[in-house]
């Protein structure tokens, strides 16, 4: 039997909590210090499973790990072999796809299987590919691998990716770390986790410009150092804790964020009428009562996170009129609408990109599941409202993104155990 979340809702939740390390960021971390041969020191790691299992293929493929803390290690990974690869971890999970640029730049030849995650629509690699092959990549597909082989000297080029992929832009940066001369990025991704993945480069002797743009430039170098590095803390875990303190009408201080990396959500959420401040980097929510309906779009970095969309669209059925949530990114983003429906909301999907969400309504406690990381976060906010007690199912889908929700959640008041 796997564990179940219990919530009984109507709780006001207050007080304070501290926002983790960022998953997403840890995944592009734990990629880039195999650029190098020397050991380096991770701080500010969230122990969610993602990342558990991404260290976990680190080790099997012979790096040597070293727990100095609690969210702190030590890694070398001068012994590291590609083809130890641990097929069944890296096809569980989509971060595996961030492996491929730094195994390609200092390997050359890779044989990797089709990386995993959440089921939140079609995300093929396709732009990776592509990138790839104008450094020079040769890359052919063999009974469900990818064959991937780089020039012994790869060259720096243009490349011009497909789409504001974040995944495509960091592993072209960390092909780019090695190779030689200049590298220039266009259409990059701009997201936090690029952005630490350039600081990191930089840390390790990388000459990079216009990280957090959407051009980079990387002058690459033939050998990088180990460093000490800590990841930023988690923009969609800020994001999911203050909606959550709002939709009940609670009042508490989220500590240790970035509140640049939330600019724009932090903008849409005035829109709404939640009744907040930032002061450096905490943020305080104050109590509110009445919600307003809003449009939501969700755009690559620096617009509307994706990943905090679905949080935002249960906070808009407590809104007292009609709600546009346009997703342009992904075709199976609604998943949790549905979960939703079964509490009594009142939503229209018009199509796989748009639903219209139609406030105030009351919420009724369901069993219901988690479809993915966002979408549980999302049904775990809806449970705290709800009357009745909600039943949430495959919460280890929750796990893999968020660092103890459940304990978090307890300390500012809301009802909720694993069952």
């Amino acid at each position: 039997m796997t564990d179940k979340f219990l919530i009984t809702g109507g709780k006001p939740l207050s007080g304070e909590i501290t926002v983790s390390g960022y998953k997403n960021s840890a995944g592009a971390i734990l990629a880039g210090v195999l650029l190098s041969e020397q050991p380096s020191i991770i701080d500010n790691l969230p122990l969610v499973s993602d990342v558990l299992n991404q260290i976990e293929i680190l080790k099997k493929m012979g790096a040597e790990i070293e727990w100095l803390d609690k969210n702190k290690i030590k890694i070398n990974p001068v012994n590291i072999h590609p083809q130890k690869i641990p097929v069944d971890l890296f096809e569980k999970m989509r971060v595996s796809v961030l492996l491929m640029g730094p195994l390609l730049a200092r390997f050359k030849k890779i044989k990797v299987p089709s990386p995993g995650g959440d089921k939140i629509g079609l995300r093929p690699i396709t732009t990776h590919i592509e990138a790839f092959k104008k450094l020079g990549v040769k890359i052919k597909r063999e009974d469900g691998f990818y064959i991937l082989e780089a020039p012994e000297k790869t060259q720096g080029t243009r490349v011009v990716l497909k789409e504001f992929s974040v995944t495509a832009t960091e592993n072209i940066m960390m092909l780019a770390a090695l190779a030689n001369g200049k590298t220039i990025i266009e259409i990059a991704a701009a997201e936090p986790q690029v952005q630490d993945l350039g600081n990191l480069l930089k840390k390790m002797g990388v000459e990079i410009k216009g990280v957090g743009t959407h051009t980079i430039e990387i002058i690459g170098k033939p050998k990088l150092s180990g460093t000490e590095f800590s990841i930023c803390p988690d923009p969609l875990e800020a994001g999911t804790f203050m909606i959550a303190l709002a939709i009940t009408h609670g009042q508490g201080k989220i500590k240790k964020v970035n509140p640049n990396h939330l600019s724009f959500f932090l903008e849409k959420m005035r829109d709404i009428g939640v009744n907040f401040k930032v002061q450096g980097d905490e943020i305080h929510v104050f109590q509110t009562q009445e919600f307003k309906p809003t449009r939501i779009q969700a755009l690559p970095y620096p617009g509307f996170p994706t990943d905090l969309q679905p949080q935002t669209s249960v906070l808009l059925t407590q809104a007292q009129g009609k709600s546009l949530i346009h997703e342009p990114l992904y075709e199976n983003r609604f998943n949790h609408l549905h979960e939703l429906r079964k509490m009594g909301a009142d939503i229209e999907i018009t199509d796989p990109h748009r639903a219209l969400i139609f406030g105030k309504t009351k919420l009724i406690a369901n069993r219901i599941k988690a479809p993915d990381i966002r979408a549980g976060a999302t049904l775990i906010i809806a449970g705290l409202i709800a009357e009745g007690k909600t039943l949430i199912g495959d919460i280890s889908q929750i796990e893999r993104g968020y660092e103890n929700i459940d304990q978090k959640l307890r300390k500012l008041g809301a009802q909720i155990e694993r069952v």
